[in-house]
């Protein structure tokens, strides 16, 4: 066996997986490696690791654990699921107490919750980590979200943030990992599993700017110029720079636009739904993400839309106004929309950190996610900056310059939203985040008459306007029993 050399292990060598360990060992680190179909180990070494000595190919979980320096640092990149539990299982009896088990995969944080509990009743410690970047990221610098037990974050620290992307924070211009502990047990990964819920969100709302742009006549060509501008101000992102090369693409086999020859059926791994799902059981108003997984969803049902588009009447789109000042519209209401959907995002981790008991620093989450992650923006320093002046915030609408950018994206955001409605376009994802903004904005709400019918129905009770916050009533709607107190009351 060889001598424990490695300063960390990673089992599971897909393209992720390879490219982290590259990461880190262009960063200085040894990396011991494993893989359940042994042959990818020596694939590897062969291969891109030729001539690394540093990068230790083993071939079963007793080499793998012996090439590891103490604390023995495990990381797992392998499927979300079963897997990670199975390598888990086969790991842990090679390990001793404060070793470190570490899962990079997508995990979902109620498992990573279960999990860090597993391993520390077993006398190791657990780190549930988020990767975000995809392969290229891993490659050159990804996001890192990692949480779990505290006490392992000063072993891992090092490593993680010299292989994280760089960037500059934009308070002390300082340049800073994108990469901080995040919280006990499942906090890094439901972090993790947020910001792809509002990837969801930000990709379904250039999807409809695009599709409004289709419909007022531009070419996917004309359009990608559009964004290239659009990158160059308050929308700046990785998530228009790469659109912006999609639009522009030109597919070889039949000379036409690349995006026009995809089909229009798009696919979800399910951080999205757990996203929504969470919110769901939180109580909280995650509007537009849940919009655009819903959009997934119904994409996939292509051979429905196809037959029920030969039947269902509808406007066609028609536009007539002009076309310049329309498509300045749809700038302004892509980003307040993108607001919405951040201030969304964060009022659910505010949430999650109550219930699960979990100390978030919102400003570093900000930061963590402004360079290597999929939602990368110039945006996400604003936020940086308003966590920064108000650690408390209840709400990122509240704040000064979001309050204000709101303000002036407003006029042009409702009017994108009504001419898609009389154009008979789709814009859930626009038109639930205006309704959002309205509803949040809104002193009183008509749910006193939803409470008026659950009480009605079920004597689920109400509160009245006159009456302190927390004294419940009933009323006997259909007798001659009048009102009572809840506390007097018996359904």
């Amino acid at each position: 066996m060889p001598d424990a050399q490695a300063d960390i292990g990673l089992i599971g060598l897909a393209v992720m997986g390879q490219n982290l360990v590259l990461n880190m060992n262009d960063k200085g680190f040894s990396v011991a490696v494993f893989n359940r179909t042994v042959s990818k180990v020596d694939a590897f070494k062969n291969g891109e690791a030729a001539d690394r000595d540093t990068i230790i190919g083993t071939h079963s979980i007793e080499e793998f654990v012996a090439a590891l320096k103490k604390p023995r640092r495990v990381m797992l990149l392998v499927k979300a699921g079963p897997a990670v539990d199975s390598f888990i299982e086969k790991v842990l009896p090679h390990l001793e107490d404060g070793d470190i088990v570490i899962d990079g995969g997508n995990s979902n944080f109620h498992d990573t919750i279960r999990r860090c509990q597993q391993v520390e009743e077993a006398g190791k410690l657990y780190i549930g980590t988020g990767v975000s970047g995809g392969e290229e990221g891993a490659r050159h610098g990804p996001s890192i979200m990692p949480g779990g037990s505290p006490a392992a974050w000063e072993h891992v620290k090092p490593i993680f943030q010299a292989v994280a992307a760089k960037v500059a924070d934009p308070a002390s211009g300082k340049e800073e990992a994108c990469c901080d502990w995040v919280g006990e047990n499942g906090a890094g990964h439901f972090v993790k599993m947020t910001h792809n819920g509002i990837e969801y969100g930000d990709m379904q709302l250039i999807c409809e700017a695009y599709n409004l742009m289709k419909a007022v006549g531009m070419a996917p060509a004309e359009m990608s110029e559009v964004l290239a501008r659009w990158n160059e101000g308050e929308l700046d992102s990785y998530l228009i720079e790469i659109t912006r090369d999609i639009l522009g693409y030109t597919d070889e086999q039949t000379g036409k636009p690349m995006v026009e020859m995809i089909l229009d059926t798009a696919g979800q791994k399910g951080t999205g739904k757990w996203t929504g799902i969470t919110a769901l059981e939180l109580g909280q108003p995650l509007t537009l993400i849940g919009e655009a997984v819903f959009a997934r969803c119904l994409s996939a049902l292509k051979e429905e839309r196809v037959e029920a588009s030969k039947v269902l009447a509808g406007p066609e789109p028609a536009f007539d106004g002009d076309r310049d000042a329309f498509v300045e519209d749809i700038r302004k209401a892509l980003y307040a929309s993108k607001i919405c959907s951040y201030a969304q995002g964060y009022q659910l981790m505010r949430e999650a950190a109550k219930e699960y008991d979990w100390n978030l620093n919102y400003g570093g989450i900000a930061l963590m996610w402004r360079g290597g992650c999929i939602i990368r923006s110039q945006f996400l320093g604003k936020i940086k900056e308003a966590f920064d002046a108000d650690p408390g915030l209840v709400n990122l609408l509240l704040t000064p310059y979001f309050k204000q950018a709101i303000e002036d994206c407003q006029p042009a955001w409702r009017r994108v939203v009504a001419q898609a409605v009389n154009m008979g376009i789709p814009v859930p994802a626009f038109s639930s985040a205006l309704a959002y903004y309205d509803g949040y904005r809104a002193a009183r709400l008509p749910a006193n008459l939803l409470q008026a019918q659950r009480d009605y129905f079920g004597a689920h009770t109400y509160e009245r306007v006159d009456k302190p916050r927390g004294e419940f009533f009933h009323t006997n709607w259909t007798g001659t029993g009048g009102t009572t107190t809840a506390s007097t009351y018996t359904a």
